[in-house]
């Protein structure tokens, strides 16, 4: 990767020279590509198509971006790629940051400004998470705006432990095993969602969007509020992690190694047709019985 100004993204000009930095940053990238790899979200025998990548001003949002955006700049990701952000009236959000960066990194985007903050106000009891509601909204904001601008796909942030905290509160609270799949068919069957940092830590978009000293937004409406479920679940595993260093890894890998037939579904795995086969059941010559 050539930090030369005339070969590199505006997005990575500045960028720490250190080798630190440049293993993060390259680390980040290599997980980003293979999760688009893996999970097919790019068909390089269709024609190109167009991205409408998410951008709420959070440091997940900004790797996001930034990554694209270099895999984009060398070749490796032949799809065109359309920021957006979604104002949702929040009272206080710094409404010129990000279409001043944009415009700054010479980034393709859209600003949006739909006042879904009232709405969530409105309908959600006092002393309720605001978090559901809001999301969907804003889902249903960002679909909109997709299909307006011809994409093929709704690109979000979201990283591993977004994925991991997503499928304990499913197992803790939703009594369900399911999570953030990298890649999904919308309901309507016309748009797919990506997280191409599926792979990608938490901890990792923190170094890299701070390192880059991207103008980080926050996020007030659901990040004031106590008592979230996912901050419950996030502390949960923030305590394995610190008693058993690389635990949220094997856990990620488990999602990626799901054995139906040693789980309790009978809608994934066929129990009820299980036989015997009585030719090896007779062909145990030394008795000793045989375990799988």
């Amino acid at each position: 990767m050539l930090d030369d100004a005339k070969e590199i993204h505006p997005l990575f000009q500045g960028a720490p020279r250190s080798t630190e930095f440049r293993k993060l940053r390259k680390r980040i990238v290599r997980l980003a590509r293979e999760a688009i790899d893996q999970y097919g979200m790019v068909d390089r025998e269709a024609p190109r198509t167009k991205w409408l990548v998410c951008l709420s001003g959070g440091k997940d949002s900004y790797t996001l971006l930034a990554v694209l955006h270099e895999l984009q700049w060398r070749g490796m990701l032949p799809v065109d790629l359309l920021a957006c952000n979604l104002d949702q009236g929040q009272p206080g959000f710094p409404a010129t940051v990000l279409p001043e960066f944009l415009a700054k990194m010479q980034v393709p985007h859209r600003i949006e400004y739909r006042d879904t903050y009232s709405i969530v106000v409105d309908k959600i009891p006092a002393g309720r998470t605001f978090c559901a509601l809001c999301s969907r909204l804003r889902r249903g904001n960002l679909y909109r705006i997709a299909r307006e601008e011809g994409c093929s796909a709704v690109v979000l942030g979201h990283h591993r432990d977004d994925i991991l905290e997503t499928f304990f509160m499913n197992l803790f609270h939703g009594g369900r095993l399911a999570t953030m799949p990298p890649k999904l068919l919308n309901e309507d069957g016309d748009l797919f969602l990506y997280r191409p940092l599926a792979h990608v830590a938490e901890v990792d978009c923190e170094k890299f969007a701070r390192a880059m000293q991207y103008p980080i937004i926050p996020c007030d409406l659901c990040g004031s509020q106590d008592g979230l479920q996912r901050q419950q679940v996030k502390q949960i595993l923030d305590g394995w992690e610190s008693n058993s260093p690389g635990r949220r890894q094997v856990m990620f890998r488990a999602l990626m190694n799901a054995r139906p037939s040693h789980l309790l579904d009978p809608n994934l795995f066929d129990f009820a047709g299980l036989s015997l086969n009585p030719i090896k059941a007779n062909d145990n010559s030394d008795g000793i019985p045989q375990l799988r």
